[in-house]
């Protein structure tokens, strides 16, 4: 579905170069956070699988001695008793803060518990429950658990270990693992949306360096006029853009050739017609001499002579719109008063339509640099519209001003409703409306876009300018003399 530049911003769709970086964004995160979560869950499995490792091997070792005694389980093989804090000793063994949280469980082969940690949880008390018992062959040992037990104080790991003596169980809190690793989370939090930007903003700037041609293309695009045909465009290395730069080249090319043809036609037809109508012309009006005053044969000579009239008024409009669709429309300026030449085209408005309630604002004095054949025929084109397309009874309104920059001349009459189709084709060359199709009304539809080609080839423009449903209102601005 097309959208217009009047389209409410939630229909518009965002430009190319705004979703690239959007979608290299998208992109980018989804990588990151894959990573962020792939790398955590490694980077704690490998913690934890080192931790398992030194749990498995640290701890207390068996000697001989009595089942009751303390000292038949003594820490790293040292033959010595415990010491005053065997956990703070198995705390450095497994490579933990000093303060960390440890446990320790010794139970002798006869299932007496010789040492429990204070810090032991109650979830594991029963730990020793889940190894099996000892045959008291010293030769064989037990097999080897580790599990993780969750209590109140967050989760433990746990290793357990038969020994010939007896059973061991060494855990070790995770709460400090897990804090090392909501540490690497912030870190990732923190770092991952700045990186987000800097990708959305490198893929932003790399964007608009691959969008260049194509505003490049656009840029020429909109400039190109009547006048303008001649223009092409630079080749461009970039292989996806030199295509599409080499077709926009050669439809420059044919249209320059097409339009410049259709000028040459229009402009020839136009000027090999203005000889035989000359002649014409003289030929009927020598022939109206010759007849009786008032006969039947005066009279059709007379329409005669008018249709070659407006034949020659539509031939010497077609030569102007060809030389200006050439940019070749002649142009003689001269100090001119303007304001001088709008109240004679005024005057012979009361003659035109002598029915018509004519209201005119002209300031006096009012000069500007122009064609003074070329400027009346502009304003009589305007106000002979006006009257023509008026209703009866109608009005016309005149205001004339001396901006600092530029004139302002606004004619407006009183008019049936145009209808958006109407107003948007009334420079159209040859267009009439529906009011000029159903009453006989003169003219072709020339008047309109004459007078605006005029209006522009003295650095100005004519437009229709907004009103209410029951007038028209034509503005027309030229530069200061």
């Amino acid at each position: 579905m097309s959208l217009s530049p009047n389209d409410p911003p939630s229909r518009r769709q965002l430009s190319l170069r705004l979703r690239l970086a959007l979608w290299s964004a998208a992109l980018a995160g989804g990588a990151l956070l894959g990573f962020a979560l792939l790398s955590s869950w490694l980077i704690y499995q490998a913690k934890l699988d080192s931790l398992d490792a030194r749990l498995q091997s640290a701890g207390p070792l068996a000697r001989p001695g009595g089942p009751g005694d303390r000292r038949d389980f003594l820490p790293g093989g040292d033959r010595g008793a415990l010491p005053p804090d065997p956990e703070a000793a198995l705390a450095r063994d497994l490579g933990l803060p000093a303060d960390a949280e440890v446990g320790l469980l010794l139970i002798n082969r006869a299932g007496e518990v010789v040492y429990q940690s204070p810090q032991w949880p109650n979830a594991l008390t029963s730990i020793s429950s889940r190894v099996g018992r000892f045959d008291g062959d010293r030769s064989r040992r037990g097999p080897r658990q580790l599990l993780t037990v969750r209590s109140a104080d967050g989760p433990w790991r746990v290793a357990v270990r038969s020994t010939p003596l007896g059973q061991m169980a060494i855990a070790a809190n995770l709460s400090a693992l897990r804090r090392e690793m909501a540490t690497l989370r912030r870190i990732y939090a923190l770092t991952i949306p700045g990186l987000l930007l800097a990708i959305g903003g490198g893929a932003w700037v790399l964007a608009g360096q691959a969008l260049r041609p194509v505003r490049q293309l656009s840029q020429s695009i909109s400039q190109v006029t009547a006048q303008g045909l001649h223009q092409r465009l630079p080749a461009d290395p970039d292989p996806e853009f030199a295509p599409l730069i080499t077709a926009f080249n050669a439809m420059l090319e044919r249209l320059e050739r097409s339009f410049h043809q259709a000028s040459r036609f229009s402009g020839d037809a136009a000027h090999e017609l203005k000889t035989p109508l000359t002649i014409l012309q003289g030929e009927l009006e020598r022939a109206m001499q010759q007849v009786a005053t008032g006969s039947a044969a005066q009279q059709t000579l007379g329409q005669l002579l008018d249709q070659v009239h407006q034949l020659s008024s539509i031939v010497r409009k077609l030569v102007l719109l060809s030389l200006a669709d050439a940019g070749q429309m002649s142009i003689q300026r001269q100090p001119v008063d303007f304001s001088a030449l709008v109240r004679d085209q005024l005057d012979d408005l009361s003659l035109l339509a002598p029915n018509l309630a004519v209201s005119a604002e002209i300031e006096p004095g009012v000069m500007v640099a122009a064609d003074r054949d070329l400027l009346g025929q502009l304003v009589q084109n305007l106000i002979t519209n006006a009257a023509k397309y008026n209703r009866p009874q109608g009005w016309v309104r005149v205001q004339l001003q001396s901006l600092p920059s530029q004139v302002h001349l606004t004619i407006a009459n009183a008019t049936t409703s145009l209808t958006a189709t109407e107003a948007s084709r009334l420079f159209d060359r040859f267009y009439r409306g529906q009011t000029a199709r159903d009453r006989p009304t003169e003219g072709l539809g020339l008047g309109l876009s004459l007078a605006r080609e005029i209006a522009r080839a003295h650095g100005g423009d004519l437009v229709l300018a907004p009103s209410p449903a029951d007038e028209a209102q034509f503005s027309l601005h030229l530069p200061v003399a």
